[in-house]
């Protein structure tokens, strides 16, 4: 990916498989951030390709879409700074998460015939179990600028949820969070991958990407540097020199 003059990524390859907990690390302004602009239609990359091979489907291009056809296609992702609706509640933010999954149009909405209002139902019983997932059940009726830090991030990922995705895409999800909230965090995301689904994490806690990932890639300056498992990338001379930082070569993997 170029931006005029600059290489923000270059030769940057990852690959995510079904059920698996990915993360991504690396300094400020190595790139990982532009990667999820690429991934999600943000950014179309300047060359290379992004695929999404779904269970027992035929493999699909995604470089072109755009971030609502990608997210149709099964790509759900959450952002550094938290984007919901802050007059909106809890459970209409994630309503808004199933509007890819639904079929009422304008007329539906205009006239609301049986089907919409069967629909509308619907969305409404999955929107609340999606809360209740997410510890947020409680909390339905309040609108979402009056939730905690936290309990803001669980509403993002859960209308990220609503999308009914394939692969999950975690921008820093604990930035700010403090140590119970990150603890929640570290449940929640593993009670996904048990359900099957997949996840790339974007985080600078390493305590929480070591205890979390199954698999590490590591960029800096918009290329990889290092891929392999927590303990691998723990040990690499390359990362403790990159990232992880010097005084880290000694420390028990």
């Amino acid at each position: 990916m170029e931006f005029g003059g600059i290489r923000a990524l270059d030769a940057f390859d990852l690959q995510l498989r079904q059920g698996e907990i990915v993360a991504l690390i690396g300094p400020n302004g190595a790139g990982k951030t532009t990667f999820f602009n690429c991934l999600t239609g943000l950014y179309r990359p300047t060359r290379g390709e992004l695929l999404l091979t779904p269970p027992g489907g035929e493999t699909r291009g995604l470089v072109g879409l755009k971030p609502n056809e990608i997210t149709e296609q099964g790509l759900a992702r959450t952002f550094q700074n938290i984007r919901l609706f802050p007059r909106m509640t809890v459970l209409e933010n994630v309503m808004i998460g199933l509007h890819c999954r639904t079929r009422a149009g304008v007329l539906g909405a205009i006239f609301r015939g049986p089907a919409t209002r069967k629909e509308e139902k619907e969305t409404i019983a999955a929107s609340l179990r999606l809360l209740s997932k997410t510890g947020l059940a409680d909390l339905a009726d309040e609108p979402a600028r009056n939730l905690p830090y936290g309990a803001q991030r669980r509403l993002e990922i859960a209308r990220a949820l609503a999308t009914d995705p394939l692969v999950l895409l975690l921008d820093e999800p604990a930035a700010g969070m403090n140590p119970q909230e990150t603890l929640e965090l570290d449940e929640l995301i593993c009670r996904l991958r048990d359900e099957g689904l997949s996840i790339l994490l974007i985080e600078h806690d390493m305590k929480l990407v070591m205890s979390l990932s199954d698999h590490i890639f590591v960029m800096d300056y918009g290329r990889k540097i290092a891929e392999g498992s927590p303990v691998e990338v723990r040990r690499n001379p390359e990362v403790i020199k990159a990232y992880l930082g010097e005084e880290e070569s000694d420390a028990p993997a």
